[in-house]
C-alpha cells in the first residue's frame, strides 16, 4: 500500500459476481489500518516553561511523572522551539517552520502577508491527519491557538479547528491563555459551559485530563485493534496561571531567598544531573532586571509568593499527566506507548514585569499595575479571582543556565525540557540525548516511529517538505553526530540562527521586559552576538567582537533560512502586528446580532478601541419587569456590559480591572417596545483616551457619564462576544452569568467610526 498519498485511491473489488447472490463472493472495502504493531502516541505540550524548571532538569517545581518517564526513556537537553506559543504548535503539528506555515507569530497578531496570515495551508497536513488516515483514532485536548480569529465562531468555517484538521475528537480553547476556573470551553464545534464552578471544585487541567482518559477508554473499548494518537497541551501555569491553593502551599517559603540564589542552585543540580557540561556558566543577567538585592522587602515578597504559584502550577500539571500515564498503564497499553512530554511551547514569560501583575491584558494593553495594589491582593495570587503572573526576573530564572524567556530568541527563549518514553522501542532507559533537535523534529519522529512516510500528496492537496528530520536515530545511539545542523528563529524582529554548533542572534531592541524595542533602529543595524556552543552551552561568552568573520557568516545563513520561511517582512515589536488592520466577521464599521449569538472572539466583531461608537438594542419588555444581558464583550480582565438590572439600563466599561465605570438610566425601562442605545463619544489625542457616554431609551437621553481611561489594545484573551446572555466571566459584581435577558431582544447593533 502507498501511503504517500492520502487517502489511498479506493480498492479494486476481489469478490466474485455471479448472476445470483447465493454464487456470488463478497468483498467488502476495508479502510486503511496502521501498520501491525505501530505503537499509540501521547503528545504532551506545556505552556511557558523554563529549560530548567522541571526537576529533571534541575529546576524548582517537583515533577515526578515528567522526572518518571525521563528515567524510563531519553531526556533531550539541546531542543528547542520558537519563541511564542502558537508559532511553536504550528511547528509541532506539521513538522514544518512556523513561518512556512503562516504562524510567524499568533493568530491575535496576524497580518496579511505568507508567513503571518495565520491560516496554516492545506498543503501542510497536521500529524492528526496523517495519523487518521493510517488508521489511528486521534483527539486533541487542550489549547489550540491555531485558527484565524475571525473563524472561531459557532456557525464555522471550522477548516482550521481541530475537527478540520485531523482531530476525531476535541475539548478545549483557542486563546493563548484562559481561566483556569472559568474556561470558554469547546467539545468538537460545540461551545460549553464548564460542568461546575470554582466554589464546586472545579478546574480546568482536572477537566481536560477526564476527557482526555474518558477519550483513551473509549477508543480502546471499541476500536482495540487500533492505535491511538492524542495531544495533550496544558496551560495552568501560563498567564492568567491559576492553580488549587493546597499545591501553593507545598512551596511555601522555598523562594525567600531570591531567585539569584536560586539560579545558582538549579545549574549546580543541572550539572549534577549531567544536563549540562560540568564546565557550563551561567548567561550574562538583562540590564533591565534588578539582582535581588536590589529589590525592596515589598517586592521580594510579592515575587516569592508569584513564584511559589507558579511552581504550585507547574506540579498541577504535571499529576494531571501523570493521571493520564496511570490510565494508559491501567489498559495494559504503557508498553507500546509512544510519550513525548515537552515541559514548554517557548521559555518562560516575562508579562509579569518588574513586579508580577494580577491582569494578563495589562501587558497586552502596555499598561503597568502598581506593586502596592498586587501586595494588597496576595491572598488572590492563583485564584479565581487573579488573571496574572510572576515578575520576568523569577520567569528567567527558571531559564538557567540561560537568561531572558519568551518572546526573545536567545537560548532563554527558545528552549525547553524534553523527554520521551517509549518502553517497547526505547532501551536506554535514563539516557541522555544531546543533539541539537527542534519542535518540527517531532512529527516525523512520530511517523518513523509509527511505520508510515511523510505524505506528498494529501486529500489532492500536494505537500510542502516536512523541514523536520526524526529523533528515532538518536534511539540506540547517544553518541550519533547530529541531523539538525540549521535551524532559526524570529519574532517581531528579535532572530537567530544556529548552525553546526554556533549560535548568533540579536534581540533588536527588546529587553526582555516590555513588549516594546527600547531604540527602534534600521534591521541592518542591530547588534548581534555570537556564541560557540561547543565550548559555551549557557551562552555566556559573546565571541561577536572577536569573530566577525564567523558572525557575518551566520547572518547570511540567517537571511537564507529567512527567505526561505517566508519571514520577511519582519515588524518591529509586537504591538505593531497586535494593532495592523486584519479579516473580520464583517465589512465595515456596522453590524446587526441576533440573540444566540455567543463566542465570538473580539477581533471577529466591530472594532469599537480608540473611537466613538454606539451600541442600540431593541427589545420588548412585556411585563414591565425585564432584565438581563443585552450585550457584552470580554469580562472580568476588561471590556463593556449592556444590560438592564432593577429595571433600568445600565452601561459598564472595566479598564483592565483597575477602574470601572457605571452609567445607570435615572428612570426605568418603560413596557412594551423600546430602543435602548448607548453613545460614546471619543475624545480622541492617541489610544485608550476616554470620552462621554449618553444612554438613551427612544431617543431621549436619561443618563450620561464619564469613561475617563479605555483599553487601547485587548480587552481579554478569553472572554467573548455574547448578545442576550454572557457566557464568559462577569464584567463586574453587579450580575451573575449568564444573566440571561428575560424579555424579547430582536437584535443589537454595533456602529463606530
Amino acid at each position: 500500500m502507498d501511503r504517500t498519498v492520502l487517502p489511498p485511491p479506493d480498492p479494486s473489488f476481489r469478490g466474485e459476481i455471479a448472476m445470483s447472490f447465493e454464487d456470488s463472493t463478497p468483498d467488502f472495502p476495508e479502510p486503511l489500518a496502521a501498520p501491525e504493531g505501530a505503537p499509540n502516541v501521547l503528545l504532551i505540550m506545556g505552556d511557558d516553561i523554563g529549560f530548567g524548571h522541571m526537576s529533571a532538569f534541575g529546576g524548582p517545581a517537583r515533577t515526578p511523572v515528567f522526572d518518571r518517564l525521563a528515567a524510563q526513556g531519553l531526556s533531550y537537553t539541546n531542543f528547542h522551539t520558537t519563541p511564542v506559543c502558537a508559532a511553536s504548535r504550528a511547528a509541532l503539528l506539521t513538522g514544518r517552520n512556523s513561518h512556512a506555515v503562516g504562524m510567524g507569530c499568533v493568530p491575535e497578531a496576524s497580518a496579511g502577508f505568507p508567513g503571518y496570515n495565520s491560516s496554516i495551508p492545506r498543503s501542510a497536513a497536521t500529524v492528526f491527519e496523517i495519523l487518521r488516515q493510517n488508521g489511528y483514532g486521534t483527539a486533541w485536548i487542550g489549547k489550540t491557538h491555531l485558527t484565524p480569529m475571525h473563524e472561531i465562531t459557532p456557525a464555522g468555517p471550522f477548516d482550521r479547528w481541530p475537527v478540520g484538521m485531523g482531530a476525531e475528537y476535541f475539548y478545549g480553547f483557542f486563546g493563548p491563555g484562559v481561566s483556569q476556573w472559568n474556561p470558554p470551553l469547546w467539545e468538537n464545534t460545540t461551545p460549553k459551559e464548564a460542568p461546575k464552578t470554582p466554589e464546586e471544585g472545579y478546574h480546568l487541567e482536572a477537566d481536560m485530563a477526564d476527557k482526555t482518559i474518558e477519550w483513551i477508554r473509549r477508543e480502546k473499548s471499541i476500536h482495540p485493534g487500533a492505535p491511538w494518537f492524542a495531544y495533550y497541551a496544558p496551560n495552568g501555569h501560563k498567564p492568567p496561571v491559576g492553580v488549587p491553593k493546597e499545591w501553593i502551599d507545598k512551596y511555601r517559603g522555598e523562594f525567600d531567598d531570591g531567585y539569584d540564589k536560586l539560579r545558582d542552585r538549579i545549574l549546580a543540580r543541572q550539572k549534577e544531573l549531567g544536563i549540562v557540561p560540568p564546565e557550563t556558566q551561567l548567561s550574562v543577567w538583562p540590564e533591565a532586571l534588578p539582582s535581588w538585592d536590589e529589590l525592596s522587602d515589598l517586592d521580594k515578597k510579592v515575587g516569592a509568593r508569584w513564584m511559589e504559584v507558579f511552581c504550585g502550577a507547574v506540579e498541577h500539571t504535571d499529576y494531571q499527566v501523570g493521571r493520564l500515564i496511570d490510565a494508559v498503564s491501567e489498559m495494559g497499553e504503557l508498553e507500546n506507548t509512544l510519550i513525548v512530554y515537552l515541559a514548554g511551547d517557548n521559555g518562560p514569560t516575562p508579562e509579569g514585569g518588574l513586579h508580577g501583575i494580577m491582569n494578563k491584558l495589562s501587558y497586552y494593553n502596555g499598561l503597568t499595575e502598581s506593586l502596592e495594589d498586587l501586595a494588597a491582593r496576595m491572598d488572590e495570587f492563583g485564584g479565581p479571582t487573579s488573571h496574572g503572573c510572576y515578575p520576568a526576573a523569577w520567569a528567567y530564572a527558571t531559564s538557567t543556565p540561560y537568561a531572558y524567556g519568551k518572546m526573545v530568541t536567545s537560548g532563554g527563549g527558545c528552549s525547553t525540557a524534553a523527554v520521551v518514553s517509549w518502553p517497547a522501542g526505547i532501551t536506554d532507559q535514563g539516557g541522555m540525548r544531546r543533539q541539537f533537535h527542534h519542535l518540527i523534529d517531532v512529527v516525523p519522529t512520530i511517523l518513523e516511529s509509527v511505520g508510515v512516510p511523510e505524505p506528498t500528496r494529501v486529500n489532492g492537496i500536494d505537500q510542502q517538505a516536512m523541514d523536520g528530520v526524526s529523533m528515532a536515530y538518536t534511539f540506540d545511539d547517544a553518541a550519533a553526530a547530529d541531523r539538525r545542523t540549521t535551524q532559526y528563529f524570529e519574532l517581531t524582529g528579535s532572530r537567530a540562527i544556529y548552525h553546526d554548533g554556533w549560535w548568533a542572534g540579536t534581540r533588536h531592541g527588546l529587553d526582555g521586559v516590555t513588549a516594546t524595542t527600547k531604540e527602534i533602529v534600521p534591521f541592518d543595524q542591530d547588534r548581534w552576538e555570537l556564541y560557540d556552543l561547543r565550548n559555551d552551552f549557557g551562552l555566556a561568552n559573546d565571541l561577536a567582537a572577536t569573530h566577525p568573520e564567523k558572525l557575518a557568516e551566520m547572518q547570511a545563513f540567517f537571511d537564507r533560512e529567512a527567505r526561505a520561511n517566508n519571514v520577511y517582512p519582519m515588524v518591529n515589536n509586537s504591538f505593531e502586528l497586535l494593532t495592523a488592520q486584519r479579516p473580520r466577521l464583517i465589512d465595515g464599521d456596522e453590524a446587526t446580532y441576533l440573540p444566540g449569538t455567543i463566542r465570538l472572539p473580539e477581533d471577529a466583531v466591530v472594532d469599537i478601541k480608540n473611537r466613538s461608537f454606539a451600541v442600540i438594542a431593541k427589545i420588548d419588555n412585556p411585563n414591565g419587569d425585564a432584565e438581563g444581558m443585552l450585550a457584552t464583550l470580554g469580562g472580568e480582565t476588561g471590556g463593556f456590559a449592556f444590560f438592564v438590572r432593577d429595571g433600568k439600563p445600565t452601561f459598564q466599561y472595566n479598564w483592565v480591572s483597575l477602574e470601572e465605570y457605571t452609567i445607570t438610566s435615572t428612570e426605568p425601562l418603560p413596557a412594551g417596545e423600546s430602543t435602548i442605545r448607548f453613545d460614546f463619544a471619543y475624545d480622541g489625542g492617541g489610544m485608550g483616551k476616554g470620552g462621554t457616554g449618553t444612554l438613551s431609551i427612544n431617543g431621549r437621553p436619561v443618563a450620561e457619564g464619564r469613561i475617563e481611561k479605555t483599553v487601547p489594545i485587548y480587552f481579554s484573551t478569553d472572554d467573548t462576544f455574547d448578545v442576550g446572555e454572557d457566557w464568559g466571566t462577569a464584567l463586574s459584581s453587579a450580575y451573575e452569568p449568564p444573566f440571561r435577558f428575560t424579555g424579547t431582544l430582536k437584535d443589537i447593533t454595533i456602529t463606530a467610526g
